[in-house]
């Protein structure tokens, strides 16, 4: 019984107040693990190339996504931490997409001959829609020239409305693309205007009716809460005015304000922030209301509709987690190209460099611009498999984990199901002898409850990682 109701229907979530201020602090999102921050600069290129070559022998047969990474946007949010570029020169742009030729085409004969089904592919920035169109034509021909993009795929886009025209998005249809995440953060002018991001409503909603028209599987909203002058008040409009959009996905993300590590936050004022407790308010409100108005909570900070993908993966158990995000199919191998891009080849993680220069050096070199990575061990691999489960599940087999890793579950975590009992005691999971379920009111700390397993953070290892709040 506790199996079929974990798997079936989690889609229930429980605004406990009192338990989340007392249990919110810091940790990882966990779309990968181990974390980024525990990448190391001993993985290199030819590291890289080995596991690359490892497909072509048929020790991987997994799925094949492609991530391509976009840094290039003509404005700044003062929010934003991503890796990014700020210019208006587009024909930089046309310099990037020559390297990214040689990177996709470096990538593709470590991958062996012939073409490569993908199944999803992520462009992300920075800004993609800072390409023109012909550069977005050039691009998805150039991908094409290595990759098959398989039949009933997921393409995916981030989109700044300010920048697409209807003729751009209709375009981003016909090259392939089938779904897009929208960029809003908030529609208050003063808002807007305290993080250097002025976006009109119309401007927004013309971009999603024209995606649909031309048609998208799928549109995501972004929004922000703790971004300066916000109130819960100004907070609702917002939601409001997306919420008559009706768009499919929703995410309501946290502001970190990390000015120390992001410069442009440094222009924020720090006195305009709202207090935790009103962040707390805001939260609350924006969960109530999207509940009202028939939103799945799929985890996290992650909404959608009952007939959207994600929701229907959720209640079938088949949900998955990877470096975009929430994600509705398996495990896949992931190619990942552009500066700062973030790959998954069999048992291991990589990133390349971080800078135009140096990615243009090392293509230059004729070599994959590795800068970091690491391989997994088993530990690794059945922490992450146990992770995995509880962020998009909510719900744990310890007998399914010990017959694919052969492991007496009870013996060899031992110290974390005697951590989880005070969550128990919370209210926030229950354990028998088979399952670990977390609860509706659990569901919100589900980062928190995913760290106990976090074998580098239970031994304090060493990293310079600045973790976001949970809540």
């Amino acid at each position: 019984m506790i199996a079929t109701s974990a798997l079936t229907a989690p889609t229930q979530c429980e605004f406990d107040r009192e338990l989340i201020e007392k249990l919110d602090g810091y940790g990882p999102r966990y779309t990968s693990y181990p974390t980024a921050d525990r990448f190391h600069g001993g993985f290199t290129a030819a590291d890289y190339q080995h596991w690359l070559a490892q497909r072509q022998i048929g020790a991987s047969t997994k799925p094949l996504s492609l991530y391509v990474h976009l840094p290039f946007c003509n404005t700044v949010c003062y929010y934003c931490a991503c890796n990014k570029v700020i210019t208006k020169d587009r024909s930089k742009a046309d310099t990037y997409l020559h390297y990214l030729q040689k990177e996709l085409a470096l990538h593709a004969a470590g991958l062996g001959e012939g073409q490569h089904e993908v199944v999803q592919l992520h462009f992300g920035g920075g800004t993609p829609t800072f390409l023109s169109d012909s550069q977005m034509t050039r691009l998805m021909d150039s991908i094409r020239e290595h990759f098959t993009l398989a039949a009933g795929g997921e393409f995916s886009i981030e989109i700044d409305p300010r920048k697409v025209t209807a003729e751009t998005v209709r375009l981003l249809a016909s090259v392939g693309f089938n779904r897009m995440s929208v960029g809003v953060q908030d529609f208050e002018p003063a808002v807007q205007a305290a993080v250097n991001r002025i976006q009109t409503e119309e401007e927004t909603r013309l971009v999603i009716d024209t995606a649909r028209a031309a048609g998208f599987k799928s549109v995501s909203v972004d929004l922000i809460y703790g971004l300066p002058l916000q109130t819960v008040d100004s907070v609702m409009r917002t939601v409001d005015k997306v919420l008559a959009m009706r768009p499919d996905r929703l995410a309501i993300y946290n502001y970190a304000h990390l000015p120390t590590m992001f410069m442009p936050q440094r222009r924020i004022i720090e006195a305009d922030l709202p207090s935790a407790e009103v962040k707390l308010d805001i939260l609350q409100s924006v969960v109530q209301r999207l509940a009202a108005e028939g939103y799945v909570f799929i985890g996290m900070d992650h909404f959608a509709l009952p007939t959207d993908d994600l929701a229907i993966a959720l209640k079938q158990g088949r949900l998955q987690r990877n470096f975009q995000g929430y994600s509705t199919h398996a495990d896949h191998d992931l190619v990942a190209v552009g500066v700062s891009a973030i790959g998954k080849i069999g048992p291991s993680y990589s990133q390349n460099v971080k800078t135009l220069d140096e990615y243009y050096a090392a293509l230059d070199d004729n070599h994959i611009p590795i800068l970091r990575g690491m391989v997994l061990n088993a530990d690794d691999i059945l922490r992450r498999n146990l992770i995995q489960r509880l962020m998009c599940q909510f719900a744990l087999s310890m007998q399914a984990i010990e017959e694919v890793h052969s492991i007496e579950f009870a013996s060899y975590f031992a110290e974390e199901l005697a951590d989880l009992a005070r969550y128990a005691e919370a209210g926030m999971l229950t354990i028998d002898q088979e399952w670990i379920t977390v609860t509706p009111k659990g569901r919100f700390l589900i980062r928190t409850i995913a760290m106990v397993f976090d074998r580098y953070l239970r031994e304090k290892r060493q990293t310079s990682a600045r973790y976001s709040k949970v809540i």
